[in-house]
């Protein structure tokens, strides 16, 4: 009986594409690969199981199209202009890192907006202290990017764009945005046009 609860409690379909990764990085399908797989599977969503997040939002469909479509071309125009870096003869681009306090302190809207700045070429977060809803982000080029302060505002930007998206009317009262068209910046955005590499 005690068996057959604990098999119920494991996520099998976690430990299947766990297991499916497990046999892609050997490269080789084979019985001892799948067999490790799955034994690796189960040990890391069983010994390693992580608390679940919670989501109290609400998914916005237009809010969550600008948010797919703004990273699109942030992703497509930071690509040239890194290249533009990289082949620019002499230059030296002056990197930095910099701490970013997000409005929201949801672990979900953390980690969506990390991930979202670290895909885009030029920025890539360190570190995020989760209890204070800091994120640290390296820079590549900070004049390139308008200085700090426009670095620090492109991710807030994109963590506005992410609660616009997903968040709850009380979790975007609480972060400080009122309710707006799905492109909009904010109240505290001037408008001002954004140059550099997108975060």
């Amino acid at each position: 009986m005690r068996a057959t609860a604990a098999l119920r409690r494991v996520p099998w379909w976690e430990v299947a594409w766990l297991a499916g990764v497990w046999v892609l990085l050997w490269g080789d399908v084979s019985i001892g690969n799948v067999l490790a797989g799955v034994a690796i599977g189960v040990a890391v969503t069983v010994g390693l199981r992580m608390a679940p997040i919670q989501f109290h939002g609400h998914v916005r469909p237009l809010a969550l199209v600008a948010l797919i479509g703004r990273f699109l071309l942030d992703l497509v125009r930071a690509s040239f202009e890194v290249a533009a870096i990289a082949l620019r003869p002499g230059y030296t681009p002056r990197g930095a890192v910099i701490g970013v306090q997000l409005r929201s302190h949801s672990d979900l809207y953390l980690t969506l907006t990390a991930e979202l700045c670290s895909l885009v070429p030029g920025s890539l977060v360190v570190e995020a202290h989760r209890l204070t809803g800091t994120l640290y982000v390296h820079v590549l080029d900070v004049a390139w990017s308008g200085g700090v302060e426009a670095a620090r505002r492109q991710v807030l930007d994109q963590e506005e764009r992410v609660l616009r998206a997903l968040a709850s009317d009380d979790e975007l009262t609480a972060a400080g945005l009122g309710r707006q068209r799905p492109g909009g910046t904010g109240p505290g955005d001037t408008g001002s046009p954004r140059t550099g590499v997108p975060g």
